[in-house]
C-alpha cells in the first residue's frame, strides 16, 4: 500500500476484504525511481510505443475507407433519383454547390478567406470609374491594377501585381527545378523536403557555371579575342553620346546643334528691379554699382540716364569743392608779386606819368577779375550749400525710412508669433502711396530666398 488508512481518499468498507474474502483489490501502481540526467528528463519521446502510432494510422485508414464507400452509394443513389425525377434538376444541386471563399460542407458554410480589415480602402472604391480593372464582387478580388495610366505612388495595384512579387518568383523557379529533377528520376519535392531541394539547387546551379565558364575558356584559348570582353573605362563610356553634330572646313556648324557650355550653376542674364546691366559692373573710388544708372546701393530700383546725370553732377560738385579750398593759398602766392609791382610803380610814378598810367590800368583790370573771381566762388559755394543740404535731406529721409521698415518688420513677427485669438484688430490702417524713399528701404530689406548668397550677407 502507499499510504496509509487515515490518508485514504475513498470509503472504507464497513468490513475489511480480508475477513469477507470479497472484491479483493490490487496494489496501487507505483512509478519506479529513475536517476536521468539532463536530456533524459526532457526528452519528450520518452516512454513513447511505435506500435500505438501503428494503431492510429490502422484506425484512419479505415474511416476513409468507410468514407470512401459511403460517397459511392450516395453518388450511386443519386443517379437513381436522376432518372426517377429528371424535372426537378433546376434546384437539385443548389446545396451541394462549393461558392469562392466557403468551406466544402454546405451545412456549416463559413466564409474563410478574401477577408480583410476593415480599416482598410475596399478594392472597388479604388477607381469608381466603370471602364477601369474589373471588379469581382463573388470572389472579391481585382486582378488588373484601378491606377493604369496614373503616376500615384499606391500601396494596391492589382492582385497579379502581388503574385509576381517577393519571393514568389524564386518559389516558382524551384518548383520548376523540382517538377524537372522528378522527371529525370530525382525523389524530391518542393514542400516535403525543401532544404534537399535547396541543395540540389545550389550543387545544379554551381556545376551550370563552372560548365558554363570552362566552355567560354576553351573558345578563347583557341580563338582568342580575350581583350574584347574586357570592358571599356567609364572615362570613354561616359564620353558618348548620340548627338550628332557637322561642322564646316571653317568651323561653323552645318548639321546639328552645338553643345551649350555650363558657365555657371546660377541663372545668368536676369537683371531685377529694371537694371540692364549685373551688380559689379561699375566700379568708382573702391565702390561697385550698376553701370546703367551709376547707383552704388546694391538691389535699389534703376534710374536710367537721369541717375547718371544726378551722379555726375554730383562728382563735379565735390571736384569744384577741393578747387575751391585749394586756390586760395595758390591765388595769395601770385598775388604777392603784383603788390611789389604795385608798390615799385607808384614810387617810380615821380619819374614818368605814361608808365604811370599802363601801370594804374592794368592794376584796374587785375582787381576787376578778382572781384568777378569772387563773385564766381560766392555762387559757387552757395550751390555746393545748397547740393549738400539737398543730399543730407535725403539720406535723412532715406535713414527714417529705413528705420520705420525695420521698426514695421519687428511689429510684423511680434504679432506673428502672437496667438491668433491675442492678436490686435488693425482697424485703423490707412492705405496711402508710398514715397520715393519708403520704397527704397523696402528694396533694400526685402529678403529674397531665390539668391544664392543671401544667407552670408
Amino acid at each position: 500500500m502507499t499510504h496509509k488508512r487515515k490518508d485514504c481518499m475513498e470509503r472504507p468498507r464497513k468490513v475489511g476484504a480480508k475477513f469477507t474474502n470479497s472484491k479483493i483489490a490490487a496494489d496501487e501502481f507505483t512509478q519506479p525511481e529513475l536517476s536521468m540526467d539532463y536530456d533524459g528528463k526532457r526528452d519528450r519521446w520518452a516512454g513513447y510505443d511505435p506500435s500505438e502510432h501503428r494503431a492510429i494510422v490502422e484506425e484512419y485508414q479505415k474511416i476513409e475507407e468507410a468514407k470512401r464507400q459511403m460517397r459511392a452509394e450516395k453518388l450511386n443513389a443519386e443517379e437513381e433519383n436522376d432518372e426517377q425525377d429528371s424535372d426537378k434538376d433546376e434546384d437539385k444541386y443548389v446545396d451541394e454547390v462549393d461558392m469562392p471563399g466557403t468551406k466544402v460542407d454546405s451545412k456549416q458554410r463559413i466564409t474563410v478567406r478574401n477577408l480583410r480589415i476593415r480599416e482598410d480602402t475596399a478594392k472597388y472604391l479604388r477607381n469608381l470609374d466603370p471602364n477601369s480593372a474589373y471588379y469581382d464582387p463573388k470572389t472579391r478580388s481585382m486582378r488588373d491594377n484601378p491606377y493604369v495610366g496614373t503616376d500615384r505612388e499606391v500601396d494596391y495595384k492589382g492582385e497579379n501585381f502581388v503574385r509576381f512579387s517577393g519571393d514568389t518568383q524564386q518559389h516558382a523557379n524551384a518548383q520548376l527545378f523540382a517538377w524537372d529533377a522528378h522527371e529525370k528520376g530525382v525523389d524530391v519535392h518542393l514542400l516535403a523536403e525543401p532544404t534537399k531541394l535547396e541543395l540540389l539547387k545550389q550543387e545544379y546551379d554551381k556545376k551550370r557555371d563552372e560548365l558554363k565558364d570552362k566552355a567560354r575558356d576553351s573558345i578563347i584559348d583557341r580563338y582568342g579575342g580575350e581583350e574584347h570582353l574586357e570592358a571599356l573605362p567609364k572615362s570613354l563610356l561616359l564620353a558618348q553620346t548620340e548627338q550628332y553634330v557637322e561642322y564646316s572646313r571653317y568651323g561653323k556648324i552645318i548639321k546639328g546643334q552645338d553643345r551649350q557650355v555650363i558657365r555657371s550653376k546660377y541663372e545668368e542674364d536676369v537683371f531685377p528691379n529694371n537694371h540692364t546691366s549685373v551688380w559689379g559692373s561699375y566700379w568708382q573710388e573702391g565702390k561697385w554699382g550698376y553701370k546703367c544708372c551709376f547707383s552704388f546701393i546694391k538691389n535699389s530700383y534703376c534710374t536710367g540716364e537721369s541717375g547718371k546725370k544726378a551722379v555726375e553732377a554730383i562728382s563735379n560738385n565735390s571736384m569744384q569743392n577741393k578747387l575751391l579750398y585749394t586756390r586760395p593759398e595758390a591765388e595769395e602766392v601770385d598775388d604777392a608779386p603784383d603788390t611789389l609791382n604795385v608798390d615799385n610803380n607808384s614810387s617810380s610814378s615821380e619819374s614818368s606819368s605814361e608808365d604811370e598810367r599802363t601801370k594804374n590800368k592794368s592794376e584796374r583790370q587785375s582787381k576787376a577779375a578778382k572781384r568777378r573771381l569772387k563773385k564766381q566762388k560766392r555762387k559757387e559755394n552757395r550751390k555746393n550749400k545748397k547740393g549738400n543740404n539737398a543730399e543730407k535731406q535725403e539720406e535723412d529721409k532715406l535713414k527714417e525710412a529705413l528705420r520705420r521698415e525695420e521698426d514695421s518688420a519687428k511689429e510684423a513677427d511680434i504679432l506673428l508669433k502672437l496667438d491668433e485669438r491675442k492678436r490686435p484688430y488693425n482697424s485703423m490702417y490707412q492705405a496711402k502711396e508710398p514715397t520715393a524713399e519708403e520704397i527704397e528701404a523696402y528694396q533694400m530689406k526685402r529678403k529674397r530666398d531665390e539668391d544664392p548668397m543671401a544667407h552670408f550677407l
